[in-house]
């Protein structure tokens, strides 16, 4: 089985893919990480494996750029129906089971965690596939904690690891402590709200604030 870490939000546009990059930052020193993006609607607009590339100034062999690419910002399976295409699971997963085993993987999610991908399937059937344990991108604005812990939940209830959740937003120690307390899970992080998003800032923030006590680090070793 890949080693590594699975981050999905609690949304779409919670900061997956921030987080993403900063986790390449925090411990790309640790482990040889590489980050991969299985699958991504909306190619034509977005394209989140160059965003990190560009936030975590990776190098080429800290990329895996196999996936599914579509068109549209769409939950994955309706732009796949629209291109006549359908994802199965098993391919990708494979992909990265044949990767070299040093390697240690940042995975992101499409949507979150029960966007359906095909006919049949959610992302967390691919969550589930691969194995990972599970990172979870939250915003810190009202109605987070339900979110997040419905999150939590759905993750739970498939026997899916949560290895901590991460707050992008302006700081709010009452939903935080709230999701603390009633997810019984780790905070990772409150990432608030960089302007600009550079590289260098978020490499200053994820050193200093990211998962200080390295809790992460059993997934990555």
């Amino acid at each position: 089985m890949p080693r590594g870490l699975f981050v999905t939000g609690t949304d779409t546009g919670v900061g997956k893919t921030v987080v993403s990059a900063a986790l390449m930052h925090r411990y790309r020193a640790s482990v040889a990480l590489r980050y991969w993006k299985p699958i991504q609607t909306g190619i034509e607009q977005d394209d989140d494996t160059a965003e990190v590339e560009r936030l975590a100034h990776c190098r080429s062999n800290e990329l895996f750029s196999a996936g599914v690419r579509l068109p549209h910002p769409l939950s994955p399976h309706l732009p796949a129906s629209l291109s006549g295409r359908t994802f199965e699971l098993r391919p990708p997963a494979h992909s990265i089971r044949s990767a070299d085993t040093s390697t240690r993987w940042i995975v992101e999610g499409a949507g979150g965690v029960l966007v359906p991908i095909n006919d049949s399937d959610t992302m967390a059937d691919l969550m589930s596939l691969l194995g990972l344990p599970i990172v979870v991108a939250a915003r810190t604005a009202l109605g987070t904690i339900n979110h997040t812990l419905l999150t939590v939940e759905a993750l739970r209830s498939r026997a899916l690891q949560v290895a901590g959740v991460v707050l992008v937003g302006e700081p709010n120690a009452q939903n935080r402590a709230a999701i603390e307390r009633y997810g019984r899970v780790a905070l990772l992080g409150e990432m608030p709200c960089l302007r600009p998003l550079t590289p260098e800032a978020l490499s200053s923030w994820a050193t200093v604030n990211l998962d200080p006590r390295c809790d992460l680090l059993e997934f990555l070793r």
